[in-house]
């Protein structure tokens, strides 16, 4: 990094002619680095994490052009907010380029076919859950899953119509889904 030149620091920093660049990088992060953080979290719509990396690479690049800022004090602020703006930019189209994240599911706790006690908890756990569901939900869980009938067949057994079943389905696993997940949560 090449030193910048005292007597462009001194009008920023207060005049002291041993001013080092570390204090005008200073002065610039204490001044500026709440409002670019508050600029950047509305930029990015909320999202806090990512505009605190962005301040950060905002100030290296102000680091790295530490020189032609101290020659122009006026001109720092409206050069932070375009860095700033443009960083965040680049993050964003970073993003979007690159393919979504996704959750690889912890080997260890697959269980293998053969495992007889995990079908047995399991088992156990289903049934379980099924007594807090209401009976409604219940019987057409059995008929769908248990017996293994078709829509039709299941309208025909429980005596309502077959947009009933698929809607008492839909609603059954997701309340059978949710009372196992209290379940395995106490």
């Amino acid at each position: 990094m090449s030193a910048v030149p005292n007597e462009a620091v001194g009008p920023l920093v207060g005049g002291d002619a041993g001013t080092a660049p570390e204090a005008l990088m200073r002065r610039i992060h204490e001044e500026y680095r709440a409002p670019l953080l508050r600029f950047l979290t509305r930029l990015l719509l909320g999202q806090q994490e990512l505009a605190e990396d962005l301040v950060q690479e905002t100030f290296l690049r102000t680091w790295r052009h530490l020189n032609t800022l101290a020659a122009d004090p006026q001109r720092i602020a409206p050069w932070l907010y375009t860095v700033a703006r443009h960083v965040a930019i680049d993050a964003l189209r970073a993003r979007q380029s690159r393919p979504p994240e996704v959750s690889i599911p912890d080997l260890n706790r697959l269980t293998s076919p053969e495992d007889e006690m995990e079908r047995v908890v399991s088992t156990h756990t289903v049934r379980l859950a099924l007594q807090q569901i209401s009976p409604e939900h219940r019987a057409v869980l059995i008929e769908m899953y248990y017996r293994g009938t078709s829509v039709a067949e299941a309208a025909q057994r429980l005596g309502i119509p077959e947009g009933t079943v698929k809607s008492r389905t839909y609603y059954a696993v997701r309340a059978l889904h949710a009372a196992i997940g209290s379940m395995e949560s106490t």
